[in-house]
């Protein structure tokens, strides 16, 4: 069972970066980002859309850390 999650995983960050290399080759237009009166470097949109996607990621990560330890600890006081 395991190696058919593994593999799954892998096929899905494999689709995902092929995706990402596709994006970065046909989006190569300069874009800057801009938040108030900060302005970024130009970038290529498909590097940016790159970030993005691994900031999300590594965003959704976390919370779901947060929120299977907190489920875990509800777990072990109700069998006490």
């Amino acid at each position: 069972m395991k190696l058919m999650v593994g593999f799954g995983l892998s096929v899905v960050l494999s689709i995902c970066v092929t995706a990402i290399a596709i994006l970065s080759v046909q989006n190569a237009t300069l874009v800057t980002l801009q938040f108030l009166v900060f302005q970024s470097i130009q970038l290529p949109l498909g590097v940016l859309l790159a970030f993005c996607m691994g900031g999300g990621m590594l965003i959704m990560a976390a919370v779901q850390t947060i929120v299977t330890l907190k489920i875990g600890k509800r777990v072990r006081e109700q069998v006490r």
